[in-house]
């Protein structure tokens, strides 16, 4: 359990700035990334402020081009905006300070070829659909920038639990899709979960769970024709039973995936976690800082 009053090191020594109720979160992220040195810049896509981070002699130059434009960069990704009236501090605080000690990390190695995103808008209102996220807009300017084959990881809800989640929820997306190229998006998919798999696997993360998860800024992406993988966590203990439950009953993803489950029995088979999300409920209290420096080394490792 996160604890107010032990010390934290840099950026996490913000983190409960972040999530207080009234917290001016663009403005905090704003002045923390100035403050820590690194390369950022604010790039607003249709009324969305997205934060961009990158190696150190890179820069978005007005006519001089986009960052590794016609390449294939890492992007690490995480949404920094939240449900109105709930902490926020596993959906999405967590992994936003996960990122951005993953760019303090590789500005401090000298790696290049990555960048990091702080997203904005992936919680959508009531009404709203997938072309409202911003990381639609945002995918489709990625995609007019030249970097439409950028190997996308998204990091949500990274904060409580011991379990790494590979999500394969783009399968349950794309499984009925006959549009053109959708060949080719179901192989990028593939080949962007194979080397997170592999990755995790030689920095030995032995909790690791291959399941699919709740949307997040992977359905903007993938409708603007971006491929993206999700990576989350869970307490091992509910990833298990989660797991068990998809065995026995298949179509329970299908109804989670809907927002379909509204029987008080099936919401309880929902992980926990998962349940605190955008509520009262995500607090400090949920998270595991234990193991931030895995998720970290994870990310770092992507690049």
């Amino acid at each position: 359990m996160m604890r107010r009053d032990s010390p934290a090191e840099i950026p996490y020594n913000r983190f409960f700035d972040f999530i207080e109720t009234d917290a001016d979160r663009y403005g905090i992220l704003a002045g923390m990334l100035d403050s820590l040195g690194l390369n950022s810049t604010v790039l607003p896509i249709d009324g969305n402020r997205h934060f961009f981070i990158f190696p150190r002699g890179q820069s978005v130059k007005p006519g001089a081009g986009f960052p590794f434009s016609r390449q294939s960069p890492v992007i690490l990704a995480a949404h920094y905006d939240r449900v109105a009236g709930s902490p926020g501090a596993n959906d999405n605080s967590a992994a936003v300070f996960h990122l951005i000690k993953t760019a303090m990390r590789l500005t401090e190695q000298g790696t290049n070829y990555w960048i990091i995103i702080l997203t904005d808008k992936e919680e959508l209102l009531e009404g709203e659909g997938i072309q409202n996220q911003g990381s639609y807009t945002l995918a489709k300017k990625l995609r007019e920038w030249g970097l439409g084959d950028a190997r996308v990881y998204i990091f949500d809800a990274c904060g409580a639990g011991d379990t790494f989640i590979i999500s394969n929820t783009s399968d349950y997306l794309l499984r009925n899709d006959d549009r053109p190229g959708i060949r080719k998006a179901k192989q990028l998919n593939g080949d962007l979960r194979d080397y997170a798999l592999q990755t995790a696997r030689f920095l030995r993360l032995n909790r690791l769970l291959l399941i699919p998860t709740p949307f997040s800024d992977d359905a903007g992406f993938l409708r603007a024709g971006i491929p993206a993988q999700t990576i989350t966590m869970l307490p091992a203990k509910e990833a298990a039973a989660y797991a068990s439950l998809l065995r026995r009953r298949p179509e329970f993803a299908d109804f989670l995936l809907a927002g379909a489950i509204e029987d008080p029995t099936d919401r309880r088979l929902i992980p926990e976690t998962w349940r605190c999300l955008n509520g009262p409920a995500d607090s400090h209290l949920l998270l595991t800082p234990e193991n931030f420096a895995a998720v970290v080394r994870f990310a770092v490792a992507l690049v």
